[in-house]
């Protein structure tokens, strides 16, 4: 899939909402797209954990850690388990760790930071439902753009 976000905005800007631009990115795919699931969760990945383990079919992750800094939800091996499950991409409101070596995966990662600490597993948290990030509401099943100008999300898929 071949898109820019720039020309998405151009196109369809009455459709979409942008979040805003306090993500960094992470991981060795820069650009991404693909349908939405989401994760409610806050300084706990059980849930996380659990959706990268299943196959993706080229969705993207929306992980709502709440915007914690004080710990992270995504290291390399949840995210090797979404390279290797058919993810196209995860984006976390909140941390990841093993940046380095999430770098080296063809997968899309966006987050606020790194923290090196890793979160506790409670088996807590929520999937699949909306979630609310910097700009944009988020369902499932939404449409996520990521590229180097910005993420965008559209309730349908646009290219």
């Amino acid at each position: 899939m071949s898109f820019k976000t720039t020309d998405l905005c151009d196109e369809f800007s009455a459709e979409l909402q942008i979040l805003a631009p306090v993500f960094r990115r992470y991981g060795g795919r820069t650009a991404f797209a693909g349908p939405v699931s989401t994760v409610k969760c806050f300084e706990d990945n059980s849930r996380v954990k659990e959706a990268v383990g299943e196959a993706g079919h080229g969705r993207v992750l929306v992980v709502d850690a709440g915007g914690s800094l004080r710990c992270a939800v995504l290291g390399d091996l949840l995210a090797k388990a979404a390279t290797d499950n058919g993810w196209a991409g995860v984006v976390v409101h909140g941390c990841i760790r093993d940046s380095a070596d999430i770098a080296g995966f063809d997968l899309g990662v966006i987050a606020l930071g790194t923290f090196p600490l890793k979160s506790e597993r409670k088996n807590e948290g929520q999937r699949d439902i909306p979630v609310q990030l910097p700009g944009a509401r988020i369902r499932p099943g939404d449409w996520l753009y990521a590229d180097e100008d910005g993420v965008i999300v559209a309730s349908r898929k646009l290219t």
